[in-house]
């Protein structure tokens, strides 16, 4: 069993999670989750001490977990975005959105909580500043945000021994945010927009606060551009 401190990042294989998984590199034994096999795989390589977990997880079960005795840090980053007016949003989106956004992680942290528990770990939810207000046309995604913030606030008092944090990004230069403005009928902004490294910076902080502290919120928005 490695010596570093464990931590597992889910959305690993671009954006905000591969940000992430770099930033916790240097000090963490990695294990990186996502669908990309191939761009986990490759991630892994460049990094330290870490290694690929291509998993579906809206499919999760007890056995993809098994190994997992002991996880100091959890990061939620995986997520998707589906906008449109609640008119012409059908049922299936809004069961996409949570499944992933809310679902999965409820699952994945209730699946982990006794390696959690073991550490004494943390938690870090990657929600959006679509978690805080909610848009016309950002109807199920702001939803999703609203329930993962909700969740993040019933784990940390029933679990007081973890520390739980809610990070709240603005609009970030991702593949994923490539997406939306094209949902949106807009162009592809990435200098109004922050960089994945600032969000994982940002994460970083709430991990490293220290074991006295616990940062339980933290909004970061670009200093340029939309604020959600």
């Amino acid at each position: 069993m490695t010596e570093r401190p464990i931590a597992l990042v889910t959305g690993a294989s671009r954006g905000v999670g591969e940000a992430v998984a770099r930033a916790l590199g240097p000090t963490h034994h990695l294990i990186l989750g996502g669908r990309d096999e191939s761009a986990l795989a490759k991630l892994a390589a460049e990094l330290p001490d870490a290694r690929p977990w291509p998993v579906e997880l809206t499919r999760l079960t007890e056995a993809d977990v098994a190994d997992v005795e002991r996880l100091d840090v959890l990061v939620h980053s995986a997520g998707v975005a589906m906008l449109g007016r609640i008119a012409d949003q059908p049922a299936d989106n809004w069961r996409t959105t949570m499944e992933l956004n809310v679902v999965a992680v409820a699952e994945l942290t209730r699946l982990l909580l006794p390696a959690l528990r073991r550490a004494r770990g943390h938690v870090v939810c990657v929600n959006s500043g679509s978690g805080q207000r909610a848009n016309p046309e950002w109807a199920s995604y702001a939803a999703s945000k609203f329930a993962l913030r909700a969740f993040a606030d019933a784990l940390r008092l029933e679990e007081p021994e973890l520390r739980v944090t809610t990070v709240y990004p603005g609009r970030v230069a991702t593949d994923m945010q490539r997406g939306v403005r094209a949902q949106e009928g807009g162009a592809y902004e990435p200098d109004k927009y922050l960089t994945p490294e600032s969000v994982a910076r940002a994460v970083l902080a709430t991990i490293n606060a220290g074991p006295d502290a616990h940062l339980t919120e933290l909004t970061i928005r670009p200093s340029a551009g939309p604020v959600n």
